[in-house]
């Protein structure tokens, strides 16, 4: 497996495989990777020759009470993990090889971010674009696979791609998670031992819901069941639970077509999301 640092480098590298005739499959992430970005590299290799991994953790999509400074970082665990799922090249940029300068051009996706994680964290959309047409730019795949767990973030990319015309297909891989439910996170780690117990009411509660759906039982009151149990846990706090249809991310009363049902929960000072989409076509 190769590692490349540069911008210059990769690009040259990426020039080289293509006039090979090679397509390129491209999974970007923020480092310290488990089992859901692996999955993504899984999915990157059924439709491409040649599978790139950026490992950023992003300052632009940070706000300034978030936890840039300590979200967890492990390049050397990362490397392991990455080259023993088969990726071929890991692209491993500095902040100051990202950002040289100044940035004075952002790429900002309307309405779609203003609901869920953009509704109170200010500006973080628009630093998820920006890095992320940056990486396309820097990068070229033909293929870009991104995970469900970030279910708005997916919705996000794939609009600004298909509004300005880019020629990459994303594909959305499933999300992948613990044996007891809990959506695998970098963030996970850093979960007391007892919210980490709490933590898989998370799941619990979107797959009642989901049950209560198929059953066709009524979405508010699902959600507002959910709502209860969720604040009943110990050091537990709610910041959404929202049923939104997808990808349009609209308000729903009910769920007909494809349903997103979606949440943020603080277990101190870790932010847990999860989601589940419901496929309703009764």
């Amino acid at each position: 497996m190769e590692q490349i640092n540069k911008i210059s480098d990769i690009r040259n590298r990426v020039n080289e495989l293509k006039r090979k005739g090679k397509t390129i499959g491209f999974v970007p992430t923020m480092g310290y990777l488990h089992e859901g970005h692996l999955s993504l590299v899984d999915e990157a290799k059924k439709y491409c020759d040649i599978v790139i991994m950026s490992i950023f953790v992003n300052p632009a999509q940070f706000g300034p009470n978030e936890d840039f400074d300590s979200y967890p970082r492990d390049f050397e665990r990362d490397e392991k993990k990455a080259e023993g799922r088969g990726t071929d090249i890991i692209f491993y940029p500095d902040v100051k090889e990202m950002y040289p300068s100044e940035i004075l051009t952002w790429v900002n996706v309307e309405k779609i971010t203003d609901v869920l994680c953009g509704a109170k964290r200010e500006e973080h959309f628009r630093g998820v674009t920006t890095v992320v047409i940056k990486l396309f730019n820097i990068v070229k795949p033909n293929v870009a696979v991104l995970g469900q767990k970030d279910a708005q973030q997916a919705a996000v990319i794939s609009k600004m791609v298909e509004d300005l015309n880019m020629d990459i297909e994303i594909k959305i891989a499933p999300i992948v998670r613990e044996a007891d439910g809990l959506a695998m996170s970098s963030r996970n780690v850093r979960l007391s031992s007892e919210d980490r117990k709490n933590a898989v009411i998370l799941s619990k509660n979107l797959f009642m819901i989901k049950e209560g759906i198929d059953e066709g039982k009524e979405l508010s009151r699902l959600l507002e069941k959910a709502k209860k149990s969720i604040q009943a846990i110990k050091g537990a706090r709610l910041d959404y639970l929202e049923a939104r249809s997808y990808p349009n991310l609209e308000t729903v009363n009910t769920c007909n077509g494809l349903c997103l049902i979606a949440l943020a929960v603080y277990f101190g000072g870790v932010r847990l999301i999860d989601n589940i989409l419901i496929e309703n076509l009764s």
